[in-house]
């Protein structure tokens, strides 16, 4: 089967396209013919090599967010709804299913909790194999193409875990969303617009400005251009925000916070500028500030998103595309942060 690969951290000249031999379904699990993967900034991560060497088959094929149709099943198999040709969702989180943490939703939290593309092969190729309880079946007269679908699962998983039921985010609040244009940050606008929240967001870019609009930002911030937390305090009267949702780090976490409203919450999920944050711990108490922390999400979530989306409340959104044997390039353009919404790796 074709498929992209590497069989050593580095640069891009790392990833080979080649053929690579077909994956058959073991006990439990469904074999899914790839339409489309979406790129993560954790695929950047996993090429280049993350702290702490985690174990890593090699040679390795990247990519959680997998769109296709179920093409084979393994034994074992428990849903008889499962059947040859069937659009379906990949969700990108594996759990064992049966312990604690899965039962009671926190399926990240699981001992055996491991990623598609990451710790395990994933949908960077025609085929990939998956347990049976990570496929989310699509409505086959879906108002979205199946190469879209792509774009949801991870963004959404984690929009849905923060928003809904981490911080459960309500209509008469306000939130700041960092970054519109990433995947997670559009996503996230989504979300709380269905909810029925006010959303201030930001940009690094004039163009995006419109973009982020047309998701339904209510105020959109250039961040290279104005002091965001002095432009958050200004549109809310001197207020601040009831939550803010930040995935960046140590670049903005700080002002996110400052950004707050007496007993607002901050919720995140990412480090892309780095690892390490100071800040003075008064102000957090004396507000009566919450922060959570989050990692992706349950699959009970995406099959809520999803539902959300086959109701025309969330839609994938799709920044750029290419094809399998321009993945180079599309994790080119993903460093470079010149597209809104996500990138998709069209396969078959």
């Amino acid at each position: 089967m074709k498929s992209v690969f590497f069989e050593g951290h580095g640069g891009l000249d790392v990833l080979k396209s080649a053929d690579m031999p077909e994956p058959r379904p073991q006990e439990g699990e469904v074999r899914v013919r790839v339409k489309s993967c979406a790129l993560n900034h954790l695929d950047i991560w996993v090429r280049e090599g993350l702290p702490g060497n985690p174990k890593i088959p090699m040679p390795h094929i990247g990519g959680c967010d997998i769109s296709g149709t179920i093409e084979a099943v393994g034994p074992g198999i428990k849903d008889p709804s499962l059947k040859i040709g069937a659009p379906v969702l990949v969700a990108a989180g594996v759990s064992c299913g049966e312990c604690e943490f899965c039962q009671s939703h926190r399926d990240p939290l699981c001992k055996k909790f491991n990623i598609l593309g990451f710790q395990r092969q994933g949908g960077l190729a025609e085929k990939v194999c998956v347990p049976e309880r990570n496929i989310i079946p699509l409505s086959t007269s879906s108002r979205y193409p199946l190469s879209d679908w792509a774009a949801f699962p991870l963004v959404f998983t984690t929009a849905w875990s923060m928003l809904m039921e981490k911080v459960k985010l309500q209509a008469d609040e306000t939130v700041l969303v960092q970054a519109a244009g990433s995947g997670i940050g559009s996503a996230a606008i989504q979300v709380a617009k269905a909810v029925g929240a006010k959303v201030i967001t930001t940009v690094g870019e004039d163009w995006k400005i419109a973009e982020a609009r047309k998701l339904g930002a209510d105020e959109v911030i250039n961040y290279k251009k104005e002091d965001f937390e002095k432009s958050v305090k200004d549109l809310t009267g001197g207020r601040g925000v009831d939550v803010t949702f930040e995935h960046i780090g140590p670049e903005v976490f700080v002002q996110s916070l400052r950004c707050l409203a007496p007993g607002g919450r901050l919720v995140t999920c990412g480090s892309t500028s780095g690892l390490d944050v100071t800040f003075n711990l008064r102000a957090l108490f004396s507000k009566n500030i919450t922060v959570f922390g989050n990692y992706m999400g349950s699959i009970k979530g995406l099959k809520k998103a999803v539902q959300w989306a086959e109701e025309r409340k969330l839609k994938p959104l799709v920044g750029k595309t290419f094809p399998l044997d321009q993945t180079r390039e599309a994790q080119r353009c993903m460093i470079s942060r010149d597209f809104f919404g996500k990138i998709v790796v069209t396969v078959s």
